[in-house]
């Protein structure tokens, strides 16, 4: 008897399961490999190359304690856990670094790759690698030996995101000096500034630009061939450099630091608190740690990916924080050419050293660039691809690129430094960037050290695009480090630092002419000044601080704000807002975010009236303060009367916040827009996945507040968000190694899956701080490396 077919949708039923089944089957798959690229949490490891046996405790908070024979071991150790919990930030630092991002990322990535490729990181790291001590060069390489035993290991389950990209490459000692080039790049951007001027040179009267930068009273000067660079190329330029918010990029930098001796101090021993304020991220640059030596040495703080070092902490006799010091480290040579492989110099002609990168991208064929230098530096205007006609060129000399870096066996001696006599000595060895080191020592002595190598110049102040090919403005070499303007032990017995100004303009090293307001440093002096002594608890709360003297000045009794009519509905109900505000940039306040929308307002009325091109120029605090001086000064920025311009702003900014918060500003909250983001470098570009790995937190603070509360910038609702500012906060007392506190922004680890990926942030938010004792948290998990 014949069977008769099954019917149509029966078929289909069975096609249907089959379907479903590979579905779940790649699912599981997926899911069995994103569970097996977790990091194991206890067993023993073996580790070739170890000296002795190294016991890894970890806490419930994934926050480790290395227990080593020698600083060798302990830096294997290091390695190999920076490779566990972070291996794919450091493949990103490297990969940035060196310009091979688009290898990953394809062509949107090119922009930062051409700019990368040519300043040259990588081949300037790989060079410096022999300029380092030889006791620097065996850490680096027991690093990477760690690191190196991860992926050896693991291979493409190294990290998540290289299940799909592949395993890593090999880590090699000077991929590790690459974090210091990048650091180096990101904290030292004076010749951006000095393009921005030059281009404003030519569009604004002298008088105008002294007023919109009023530091640098020699900007723009007309009569030099300095400030005739074609503002229309200019912003051409302007338009290929990379810029925050795109990936791998900062904005502005900026950073807290203070130290007390032992006198204003409850222990009897100095205090020290340091929070570096850098560009958010998920996983965020800092990783804590805590090692301990077999002859008593013993490290607390944070590390950063890449680095076997401790960055910011201490050890067993000193602490120590860095902060910016915002010295002009970097000029913009204007080269002529002389035919089109040479240029011009005070002995004649030189060819171009020409350097060809060969970039590869995801996706399409590789991109060959030519890389021109003169004897200043790299030919920036070459990433303008469109020919020029007027025969220059322009070259950067950064100090940052000077060979013969040394910053990392700098760092080095300062962890092994005990006290802040020796500190000196380290940080004369830390070439770049520069940078004001403060530190502690357990002896009772506090001191404020400059490091890196800041230019002497034969003529100019850096501060506007200079010629090339006179040698009228050549460098000299460097300041000896002897004659910068050091701090130690001061009578007052306080230091405090917040990127401010750190010496008078009459010093005899001229370290620049651009400093950013002290805003954040005055309010750091009052919070000092207000006790005669302090506990770790106390400055911990200082680092959370967000009371602005800023907005107080533009506020209080004397403001301009004061003189102005009482407007109607809504308007006025935010100007009595302020009015009555004590100026705390609280999270759970209206006044903050109408504060800083009319500023906002203020800064680009003012920009558009005074003939500014919108996008050509940012409105500093200073400028700010002068726009809207009582006596009126800046009236030639306000069309004749800045009451009105002020009034106008106002009535704008509460018109744009009226149409996406509600019609009633007092019931207006700060923390509804500003919301500290965390978010993947990567995972973030792709729809709904980087929405499920960004993490977020309320949080008070803006640019002029200790607690800093850098905003994202630009237009909408997003312009708000808090994505810059102190994602490592640390405090030290002297007295007792055990009583080091800190805390990060976001976990330990860069898996998005483990339970320290985010698990730090509750206690960032809140405020709270983590003690790096020697005490093993509850439930510790341990780990044995083994030769």
């Amino acid at each position: 008897m014949l069977r008769r077919p099954l019917p149509r949708f029966r078929w289909l039923r069975r096609l249907g399961f089959l379907l479903l089944a590979l579905v779940l089957a790649s699912f599981g798959g997926l899911a069995g490999a994103l569970w097996w690229s977790l990091p194991p949490t206890e067993g023993d490891l073996r580790l070739a190359g170890l000296g002795g046996p190294v016991e890894v405790t970890l806490d419930t908070r994934g926050i480790p304690r290395i227990v080593a024979a020698d600083e060798q071991d302990a830096a294997m150790a290091l390695g190999w856990l920076h490779a566990r919990d972070r291996m794919f930030q450091m493949e990103l630092m490297r990969r940035g670094a060196a310009g091979r991002l688009a290898e990953l990322l394809g062509s949107p990535a090119l922009r930062l790759d051409r700019f990368t490729r040519t300043l040259g990181l990588a081949r300037r790291a790989e060079a410096d690698l022999a300029a380092q001590s030889p006791e620097t060069r065996v850490v680096l390489e027991a690093y990477a030996a760690g690191v190196n035993a991860w992926i050896a290991a693991r291979g493409r389950f190294a990290a998540p995101e290289f299940l799909a990209l592949g395993a890593p490459e090999p880590w090699r000692p000077e991929h590790s000096l690459l974090w210091g080039k990048v650091m180096g790049l990101w904290l030292s951007g004076n010749w951006r500034s000095e393009l921005e001027r030059a281009r404003l040179a030519g569009l604004l009267p002298p008088e105008r630009l002294r007023e919109l930068f009023p530091d640098e009273a020699s900007a723009g000067r007309p009569d030099e061939l300095r400030a005739a660079l074609d503002p229309t190329w200019l912003s051409r330029l302007a338009t290929v450099l990379p810029r925050f918010p795109e990936p791998g990029t900062l904005p502005s930098s900026a950073s807290n630091a203070w130290t007390v001796a032992g006198r204003h101090s409850v222990s009897g021993a100095p205090l020290l608190a340091s929070d570096p304020h850098l560009g958010f991220q998920a996983p965020i640059l800092w990783y804590l740690a805590r090692i301990d030596l077999a002859d008593g040495q013993m490290l607390a703080g944070a590390t950063s990916p890449g680095v076997p070092f401790l960055v910011i902490g201490r050890n067993a006799r000193l602490a120590w924080g860095f902060t910016t010091t915002h010295s002009d480290t970097q000029d913009l040579f204007i080269e002529r050419l002389a035919g089109p492989d040479a240029y011009e110099t005070p002995a004649g002609p030189l060819p171009f050293s020409v350097i060809e990168e060969r970039i590869a991208v995801r996706g399409a064929a590789p991109e060959i660039l030519r890389v021109r230098e003169t004897r200043h530096g790299p030919v920036i205007s070459d990433l303008d691809e469109t020919p020029r006609g007027d025969g220059t060129v322009l070259a950067l000399a950064a100090a940052n690129l000077a060979s013969g870096d040394t910053a990392a066996t700098g760092l080095h001696a300062l962890n092994r430094a005990g006290s802040v006599a020796e500190a000196r000595g380290a940080a004369a060895v830390i070439t770049s960037p520069s940078q004001n080191l403060m530190a502690a020592d357990a002896g009772g002595g506090i001191g404020m050290l400059l490091t890196g190598r800041t230019p002497l110049r034969k003529a100019g102040d850096g501060t506007v695009p200079i010629p090339g090919w006179d040698g009228g403005h050549d460098w000299l070499g460097w300041a000896p480090f002897d004659t910068l303007p050091h701090v130690l032990d001061p009578p007052s017995g306080m230091l405090a630092n917040a990127n401010n100004r750190v010496a008078p303009p009459e010093h005899p090293v001229f370290l620049g002419a651009e400093w950013i307001a002290d805003w954040r440093f005055r309010r750091i002096g009052m919070l000092l000044a207000a006790r005669p002594q302090h506990d770790a608890a106390g400055f911990a709360g200082m680092q959370r601080d967000t009371v602005s003297p800023f907005a107080l000045s533009l506020t209080g009794p004397e403001s301009l704000l004061r003189s102005l009519p009482m407007a109607d509905g809504a308007v006025g109900q935010a100007q009595a807002l302020l009015l009555d505000w004590d100026g705390d940039v609280a999270a759970s306040r209206p006044e903050p975010l109408i504060f800083n929308a009319w500023l906002k307002q203020v800064g680009r009325l003012a920009l558009a009236a005074g003939g500014v091109p919108e996008g050509a120029s940012g409105a500093p605090a200073a400028f700010l303060s002068f726009v809207l001086s009582p006596g009126g000064q800046g009236a030639a920025w306000c069309g004749g009367d800045c009451r009105v311009l002020a009034a106008r702003a106002l009535a704008v900014s509460v018109a744009e916040l009226r149409t996406s918060l509600g019609e009633n500003p007092t019931h207006w909250r700060w923390g509804t827009v500003h919301q500290a983001i965390f978010e993947h470098p990567l995972l973030r570009a792709i729809p709904g996945l980087g929405r499920l790995v960004r993490l977020e937190a309320t949080s008070g603070g803006d640019e002029w507040t200790v607690s800093r509360g850098g905003l994202r910038g630009g237009r909408g609702i997003e312009a708000w968000q808090h994505v810059h500012g102190a994602g490592l906060r640390l405090v030290a007392d002297l007295a007792d190694p055990d009583s080091t506190l800190a805390i990060t922004a976001t976990g330990q680890s860069g898996h998005p899956l483990s339970p320290n990926w985010s698990n730090l942030l509750p206690n960032w938010r809140e405020g709270r701080m983590i003690a790096l004792g020697k005490a093993a948290s509850e439930a510790p998990l341990r780990l044995r490396l083994l030769p």
